[in-house]
């Protein structure tokens, strides 16, 4: 056992913010869970690095006093959803999702009162308020597994993700009603640019997450969710990938399968657009904050957490 001497800088800041995270989480009792689309810095000092559907089974196995979520809104909300009585930390309140931010909660009560008698599966990418509208939630792990476990005879409401319902519906032969909201992220790739990457990389594997749009999926070998593309990179006897989701999960892939070159699938415009600016809100120095101050602190309604929790336990529940 050591101490470290952490000196701050003129803005309060440590100059060593790893160790004095370190030290934080020993005195809060606190647990880092951070998603794969987070900078670097702040993977390599998470106590847990997942996708939707890891991290909300990290959050509800937890034993820790404060959870740290470096993540979006959703994601940190979910958090507090499966522990109520625990401290959720997320360290920029404005991360918040564009695809939870299209699907309005008032709009989406009107789109399931004009559909009676259907079941509503939600992804986990929305707001609190339309998980309560919700009887199961879904992440992208799992929602093809979840829609076939629902008699064929039910009809769904899938939201809000159009791309990841389409998906889902190729896979199970579904009809189902779809809400039309998107992800700025996975719409803004390139299908002509993606075509000229393999061309020029003849021996590249194209993978995508199910969130990009249908032009862009059609070109690639292999479709999942972060965690199923990270693991699909490792087994894969291929050398090169070429990868259609948010940038930020290449550095998990590099880690555990330095020997191979990963390429970022581009975007329409001479942009960043492939990098979520939301996720990337979230910054080593504020997630130090966040912890030093025990803000900002993610809350809700009892009523909305009560009628959220139920959907999420019923994924948990059918995704064992």
């Amino acid at each position: 056992m050591f101490t470290t001497t952490i000196t701050p800088n003129q803005q309060g800041i440590p100059l060593d913010l790893f160790a004095a995270i370190e030290d934080l989480k020993k005195e809060l009792n606190a647990v880092i869970l951070a998603h794969y689309y987070q900078d670097p810095d702040i993977q390599d000092i998470a106590d847990f690095i997942g996708d939707s559907l890891q991290l909300a089974r990290a959050a509800a196995n937890t034993n820790a006093d404060v959870i740290v979520f470096a993540g979006v809104h959703f994601m940190a909300e979910t958090a507090k959803i499966l522990n109520p009585d625990k401290l959720v930390l997320l360290p920029d309140l404005d991360a918040g999702c564009s695809l939870a931010d299209s699907c309005p909660p008032e709009e989406f009560a009107a789109f399931k009162a004009a559909h009676p008698n259907h079941l509503v599966v939600s992804y986990i990418n929305c707001s609190a308020e339309i998980k309560a509208m919700s009887d199961i939630i879904c992440t992208s792990s799992n929602a093809v597994k979840i829609v076939e476990q629902i008699p064929k005879d039910q009809p769904i409401i899938f939201a809000p993700d159009r791309n990841l319902g389409r998906y889902v519906m190729e896979q199970t032969g579904r009809d189902l009603v779809l809400w039309q909201g998107s992800c700025i992220v996975h719409e803004t790739f390139s299908e002509k640019k993606i075509v000229q990457l393999k061309i020029t990389h003849p021996e590249a594997e194209a993978i995508a997450h199910p969130e990009c749009e249908t032009s862009v999926l059609r070109h690639a070998s292999f479709i999942g969710s972060t965690a199923a593309l990270l693991n699909y990179c490792q087994k894969s006897p291929s050398q090169e990938f070429i990868v259609a989701t948010e940038p930020g999960i290449i550095h998990q892939m590099q880690k555990l399968a330095p020997h191979k070159h990963f390429i970022p699938a581009p975007p329409e415009n001479n942009c960043n657009c492939n990098e979520c600016p939301f996720m990337r809100l979230n910054t080593l120095e504020k997630l130090y904050l966040a912890m030093k101050n025990r803000s900002p602190e993610i809350t809700m309604s009892e009523d909305i957490r009560v009628a959220a929790l139920r959907p999420i336990q019923r994924m948990l529940e059918m995704s064992v």
